[in-house]
């Protein structure tokens, strides 16, 4: 048996490669990248397996935008967003108590990962995410009433926002359903 060799170079996650095609096209919606650049660049992310192969890659571009949180707070009341609404790519929602209701079935989605984390003290949440959505509440904690969330039975549409929902919630639960158009 063979050992690998201790300095080999880290694997790069799909994960990764995905952030990179993201960046790609990006940057050539920018104006950055040519069309040729942009395809033979495109053929180097999807072949390279390791971290400084994927850095070549993407080598002379500029430098991401720094993501920001964007805060959604009441010390109580109602925090309402529905219709037509911009969802941004981490979105933090606090509230003391009192009710949240967010619904993004209509709302403008550019991401492919939407990151919402509660910070909720009592109170009920309800969030009703889009058909196609995938759905992820592993790093939600709550304190006194468990999450209400059914996964559809249909298989979704490849392609689907993922939403990962986080944080804590003390006494109230948290309601997630697929819209149904």
């Amino acid at each position: 048996m063979t050992a690998l060799p201790a300095d080999r170079p880290p694997l790069i996650s799909e994960d990764d490669r995905d952030a990179a095609v993201r960046r790609l096209r990006e940057a050539y919606a920018e104006g950055h990248l040519t069309h040729a650049e942009l395809d033979a660049r495109l053929d180097q992310v999807l072949v390279v397996t390791t971290r400084p192969e994927l850095a070549a890659a993407l080598d002379s571009l500029p430098a991401e935008k720094a993501e920001t949180t964007s805060t959604i707070g009441a010390a109580g009341g109602r925090i309402q967003r529905r219709g037509t609404w911009q969802v941004p790519r981490k979105l933090k929602v606090e509230s003391a108590f009192g009710r949240v209701r967010l619904d993004l079935s209509r709302a403008v989605i550019e991401h492919a990962t939407v990151d919402i984390e509660l910070r909720l003290g009592t109170g009920r949440a309800n969030i009703t995410v889009p058909r196609d959505a995938v759905v992820d509440v592993e790093g939600l904690e709550t304190g006194w009433k468990d999450t209400t969330y059914k996964p559809p039975r249909r298989p979704r549409r490849p392609g689907g926002v993922k939403i990962n929902i986080s944080g804590v919630m003390g006494f109230g639960r948290l309601t997630i359903r697929h819209a149904r158009r």
